[in-house]
């Protein structure tokens, strides 16, 4: 995901909305089958959800770059320096947006509750470890030998995810920052899981499910 430009960060502080072991890269593949990764119905604390939920998403993004950052792999450690770089503007962002437009809402990450009112902050509670960690999608850490597959294959379906997350916010959301920063993800995260492709064909790589996520990649 690409940082956003500092107009928009700008903008959108003021912008305030209507209210191991195994086969790692089958782990990937099972966090993405039977997680969903929206986060409720719209309403007036759906773009606190959304923002908290892409936070988690972030993070579990920079702890998978940082597996490879010294890879000797052609363009492996740049992409993940890159990726590392961008998203953790983009969560110093996000951080500022939620502070600026929701200053009533608890420190930590939240999510809906099961029949909680998505108008209201006490339809909401406390995202727990375990979401946090399915959010953030990271499954099993690699080992030294098969570190760089692990990135590459774990990072098209993480970076899948992503763009499910960002055409929920542009189907629910009305706050503009929230939307251009959807449209902002949908762009780069389609270039990258090219880029990763292309990566995995050196290797030998071609399956099938790295280019399941191209339906997403318009918007």
């Amino acid at each position: 995901m690409r940082s956003l430009a500092i107009p928009l960060l700008l903008v959108g502080l003021w912008a305030a909305p209507a209210l191991a072991q195994g086969d790692p890269h089958q782990h990937h593949q099972h966090d993405h089958q039977h997680q969903q990764h929206g986060v409720g119905p719209a309403g007036a604390t759906y773009d606190l959800r959304w923002l908290d939920a892409m936070v988690q998403h972030h993070t579990g993004a920079l702890r998978m770059s940082e597996e490879v950052f010294h890879i000797g792999s052609p363009g492996v450690g740049a992409l993940a320096h890159g990726i590392w770089r961008d998203q953790a503007a983009e969560i110093k962002a996000m951080g500022q947006w939620r502070k600026a437009w929701y200053p009533q809402a608890p420190v930590g990450p939240v999510v809906l509750k099961a029949g909680g009112d998505p108008n209201s902050i006490t339809g909401l509670e406390a995202m727990g470890p375990g979401q946090m960690q399915a959010m953030r999608m990271m499954g099993a850490r690699p080992s030294k030998a098969n570190r760089v597959v692990w990135f590459l294959e774990g990072m098209i379906t993480h970076h899948g995810a992503a763009l499910e997350m960002a055409h929920d916010a542009l189907a629910k959301s009305t706050n503009p920052t929230v939307r251009r920063l959807a449209r902002k993800i949908i762009v780069a995260q389609r270039g990258e899981i090219i880029a990763l492709r292309r990566m995995l064909q050196r290797d030998g790589l071609r399956k099938p499910q790295y280019s399941q996520y191209d339906p997403l990649f318009r918007f």
